[in-house]
């Protein structure tokens, strides 16, 4: 009970997230008010004002959105999710004016693969994905289903797109792999019937739909990187097309303009403008990453392009050129750090980069690409002049924070990957912790590197690295259940703690008489740092490893993160958790207090790097 009791604190206030998840198909919306972007990340909605780049948050599902729509008056927002085999995956109705659900819909299993919205705002229609497999339309202001189908025959595959008619409220199509149906609603017997539109010898697997202003036809957009035309009425195959020329990897994403022009979206991440009925490109441009949506803000003048690789592009219709609108990481986040002494920018890394983030507008100012790596630590020199980034090939690369440019890099600095990195505070000095479990100090001079000394204790990779104000002892975190204070003058173990745990944190109190650790066990653990004793023991967390932890520069708060999502704050004398901070999606990976106690940042495992205020101004 009293672990329950501590578990609560009040709510830390979320200022902003940096995230986006491109993998979703049409997760990127522009709303009607042509003023707001709504895109998912995890199983949050984010509502961002376009102007002036505030954030809101729709928070309800319980695993990630993996499908949006919004109606057409703007009045209401849908939300789907995936869950895990055996359960339901639920739809969300949202009332965009009041920003809270409207209805909570639970019939589909496992996965929600598409929703639209009837033209007038009367129903939505929901398709089930691979394990459900049935298509159900419902009544929005009863919050109700009214029926239900297979969505495709059992020869087919499994059904990925659904699109409105644009007029009539009884009439949607469905497309999937080999399956094309128009369906009919017949409210008085509470039926829906489907016809299968004949493609002839034409084997198609739709991506992609979009219904012609007149409804008399609709396109389809396909994986073999060709469009194809049906007329509504007959339910026939109209044409096909480009015959030469496809949409390498696939037309993913199918805009119809006034112009009775396309915009195209495709898998190698081509955005082009084209005319039917050859779909020759007049206009293309190239982004980074497979493009997953396209949205128009108002008839088109400007609209928005998202992609897999988790950038947002805004393009202008015209000029046709683009400009990176936001852009986060798109694979876990190993770790954070601020330059000392400033909370102005902070660097985060991850499978292939290092960015360097404004922490007042969110802006990437810097990106460090190595490509197929993965950096799992970064720190910054006291002076700033340096990032350097330990890596998963064992090496260790140092950039310069302005332009990125390399300095220089440490061949074979640890066999099994470089797992953590620390400097002296005199920025002399290198320590460095591997996946084989050694602790290699080194020495930087104005023209080279080298190793001064090796220290072999640890049996497991190291996992966090400290070194203390005097530059004289470090303090090492290992998933081998051991926490070992170095001398790094003479070289040998001073203290060493045993824990029957992966440790995955540690850090020094400000004063350096004690320390703080963390891992696997769920147990925070306070720690005498004269003698290796333990002073006390927290539950820090009912249910997960806590991967990250960060104290403040005055020592009265800390903060810890993990696999349970929660930004926990703690008082440091009490032991008790203070403020609570719920946002995350993913597990955090890594947190901290900025140098100067006004934020904390928190990273996870998703690619979303969220700010929250801190409660305690210094």
């Amino acid at each position: 009970m009293a672990s329950q009791e501590r578990e609560e604190g009040t709510q830390l206030e979320l200022e902003y997230i940096i995230g986006f998840n491109g993998h979703v198909v049409s997760g990127l919306i522009i709303h009607p008010d042509r003023e707001h972007l709504i895109y998912p990340l995890g199983s949050t909605v984010i509502i961002e004002s376009l102007q002036k780049r505030k954030q809101q948050f729709l928070q309800g599902h319980t695993n990630n959105v993996c499908c949006l729509a919004v109606s057409k008056s703007g009045k209401y927002l849908a939300s789907g999710q995936v869950t895990y085999m055996g359960f339901k995956a639920d739809v969300f109705i949202w009332d965009y004016a009041k920003r809270e659900v409207h209805a909570k819909l639970t019939l589909h299993k496992v996965k929600v693969e598409a929703l639209a919205f009837s033209p007038n705002d009367r129903y939505l229609v929901s398709l089930g994905g691979q394990d459900d497999g049935s298509v159900v339309l419902w009544d929005v202001m009863k919050k109700e289903a009214i029926c239900g189908s297979p969505a495709s025959a059992i020869s087919a595959g499994a059904a990925l797109t659904v699109a409105f008619s644009n007029s009539n409220d009884g009439v949607f199509v469905t497309g999937g792999n080999g399956t094309l149906r128009v369906w009919e609603l017949d409210l008085p017997n509470r039926k829906m019937r489907h016809t299968d539109c004949q493609t002839g010898h034409l084997k198609r697997s739709v991506t992609s739909l979009a219904v012609a202003e007149d409804d008399s036809c609709f396109y389809c957009g396909t994986t073999t990187g060709d469009i194809l035309k049906v007329n509504m009425k007959t339910k026939l195959l109209n044409s096909c097309g480009p015959e030469k020329k496809r949409f390498s990897l696939g037309v993913t994403a199918l805009i119809i303009l006034k112009s009775e022009e396309f915009l195209i979206g495709s898998g190698d991440g081509k955005v082009a403008l084209c005319k039917g009925p050859n779909y020759k490109a007049t206009k293309t441009v190239q982004l980074q990453g497979s493009v997953t949506s396209i949205s128009l803000r108002g008839q088109g003048h400007q609209f928005f392009v998202g992609t897999d690789q988790a950038q947002i592009y805004r393009f202008n219709y015209p000029e046709f050129n683009e400009e990176l609108f936001a852009s986060c990481h798109s694979e876990p986040i190993n770790d954070i750090v601020f330059p000392f002494g400033t909370s102005e920018l902070f660097a985060t890394c991850s499978k292939n980069d290092i960015r360097v983030w404004l922490n007042s507008s969110h802006k990437e100012l810097l990106r460090i690409t190595i490509p197929n790596m993965t950096c799992f630590a970064i720190a910054i020199t006291r002076d700033g002049k340096c990032i350097l980034s330990a890596w998963d090939d064992g090496k260790i690369r140092a950039f310069t924070p302005e332009s990125g440019r390399l300095m220089y890099i440490i061949e074979n600095a640890h066999s099994m990957g470089v797992t953590a990195i620390a400097l002296s505070n005199d920025c002399k000095r290198i320590i460095s912790g591997g996946g084989e479990g050694q602790v290699r100090v080194w020495e930087i001079g104005k023209e080279s590197r080298w190793l001064v000394q090796s220290m072999k204790e640890h049996k497991s990779s190291v996992s966090c690295i400290n070194v203390k104000s005097n530059n004289r002892e470090c303090l090492t975190a290992s998933s081998d259940g051991t926490c070992i204070i170095w001398d790094i003058v003479r070289f040998v173990r001073l203290q060493m703690i045993l824990s029957n745990t992966l440790f995955r944190c540690v850090c020094y109190h400000p004063e350096e008489f004690q320390f703080l650790t963390s891992g696997t066990n769920r147990k925070i653990g306070y720690w005498e740092v004269f003698d290796g004793s333990v002073i006390r023991e927290l539950d820090g967390s009912l249910s997960g490893t806590i991967n990250g932890m960060d104290i403040s520069s005055d020592g009265l708060h800390f903060v810890t993160g993990g696999d349970d999502k929660l930004v926990k704050l703690w008082d440091y004398n009490e032991g008790e958790v203070s403020h609570m901070g719920i946002g995350h999606s993913g597990s955090i990976s890594r947190l901290k207090i900025c140098p100067l106690s006004r934020c904390i940042i928190s990273v996870s495992t998703d690619g979303a790097i969220l700010r929250w205020n801190y409660p305690f101004p210094v």
